[in-house]
């Protein structure tokens, strides 16, 4: 049998699982606590009951927590940011289910890895031994040809496979695997969510601080559990550094602790969904005319390290697509600011995109000039490449002209507010289109 692929009874009577080229045995002994492992890893939950947040996934009666006590859990992808619990929720159906588990990381595992797994499993099966439920980490490290080897046996039922991500399953799980299993979303914890945790810290004898309980603050415990920011692992990671940094001073865990030890990274990857749902909110705001809001979602974005030069590329778009004709100013506006942002960087251009970004919110919105394209551009794709007619050609020869270019053309200029009055300017077939629909918001109607 593959080492770290054990059936429910072998799994509990060894406290230290074998391992293999990355592979490993699922978890520990629900009883075997290593004192010398971090706080965070010693506090994972052991039990449905003693999982925070996710009561929609695992709360009384949820649809997980219903198929993980029914012994019968499928074929899913756990998606949700970092300290959600992704992994938690593996450990515990990996203690309460009676099927062999193995777990890869998608970090340092490959096909030749899956193929082990899956070939025990298969064996396992043969053998009527109890069904096999493979844990990948962070599967969308993986790339097309692995997910692709492990898609047959999630198909015909000889792994049942758990994947955990932190990116959107619908652009990292290839699609032929994802129709294949439920995509459950944790959400990040709320702050009495962490709080809990953190007293629960404070409190355990077995696996937390207890045995010998450090003297924090109320204050501090606020402040730790604000500091997680929806992410368990870093507020109690924060805990245990504060606790050591105090007993070292001989103090006690103070707010003061806290902010010394605490080093806030923000969550946004340049190209993860931290990056998209922050930019979508960025551009929202604008159009929505909170000015509040924008410069908020703008320094959340520069703070966490975000490229200025793609924001100022998002604030150029937005005078046009937005803004537009009700102050075309607005695209003068944005173009200097991205002008400026390249010319000067960070930290200076955090000015510049603060006052564009405040003067779009406050700007009158207008959409018409995209509808107007957007209703062009439908019209040249239904009707493709329309004649030219003739009288707006270019009589740029002799012979041209004598084709009949240009002729009858009459000269805007020549008449009162340039409006020629017997002059068509759009192909036959479009004479009685209209694409550009004015809004009473608009300056140039």
């Amino acid at each position: 049998m593959l080492a770290g692929c054990r059936s429910y009874p072998q799994f509990m009577a060894r406290r230290q699982p074998q391992s293999d080229i990355g592979m490993r045995g699922m978890f520990d002994d629900a009883q075997s606590v290593d004192r010398s492992a971090p706080l965070a890893a010693r506090m994972r939950p052991r039990t449905l009951d003693e999982v925070v947040g996710q009561a929609h996934l695992v709360g009384p009666g949820a649809p997980l927590r219903r198929a993980i006590e029914a012994d019968s859990p499928p074929s899913c992808i756990l998606w949700g940011p970092p300290g959600s619990g992704k992994t938690s929720i593996a450990r515990v159906i990996a203690r309460i289910t009676h099927a062999r588990f193995a777990t890869l990381s998608a970090v340092s595992s490959g096909v030749a890895d899956l193929r082990k797994v899956i070939a025990s499993a298969e064996a396992g099966r043969r053998d009527g031994l109890a069904r096999t439920i493979l844990f990948i980490d962070e599967i969308h490290r993986f790339n097309k040809a692995q997910q692709d080897a492990v898609l047959h046996a999630v198909e015909d039922g000889t792994i049942t496979l758990i994947g955990a991500t932190t990116e959107n399953p619908s652009f990292e799980v290839v699609a032929p695997l994802l129709s294949r299993a439920r995509v459950f979303k944790l959400e990040p914890l709320e702050h009495d969510e962490i709080r809990a945790l953190l007293v629960r810290a404070l409190n355990d004898a077995d696996r937390g601080l207890a045995p010998n309980p450090p003297l924090i603050d109320p204050e501090a415990i606020e402040a730790l559990a604000q500091y997680g920011s929806g992410d368990a692992r870093v507020a109690l990671n924060a805990l245990e550094a504060a606790v050591r940094d105090a007993r070292t001073g001989g103090g006690r865990v103070s707010v003061e602790t806290v902010e010394s030890v605490a080093q806030r990274a923000l969550p946004h990857d340049k190209g993860g969904d931290a990056h998209f749902d922050t930019i979508s909110a960025f551009i929202k705001s604008v159009r929505g005319s909170d000015p509040d809001a924008a410069v908020y979602w703008l320094a959340r974005m520069l703070e966490a390290g975000e490229d200025p030069m793609f924001v100022a590329r998002r604030i150029v778009i937005l005078a046009a697509e937005d803004i537009g004709l009700a102050d075309p100013q607005a695209l003068s506006v944005a173009v200097a600011a991205q002008q400026a942002t390249h010319l000067i960087g960070m930290p200076e251009c955090t000015l510049v995109l603060s006052e564009a970004a405040i003067y779009l919110a406050r700007a009158p919105k207008s959409n018409s000039a995209m509808k107007a394209y957007g209703a062009a551009a439908r019209a040249v794709r239904e009707r493709g490449a329309l004649t030219v007619p003739l009288h707006l050609r270019n009589a740029a020869t002799g012979l041209m002209a004598a084709h009949g270019y240009g002729k009858g053309y009459q000269y805007a200029h020549d008449y009162d507010e340039a409006l020629p009055p017997d002059q068509a300017h759009l192909p036959d077939a479009l004479a009685d289109s209209t694409f550009y629909e004015p809004t009473e918001r608009d300056v140039a109607q």
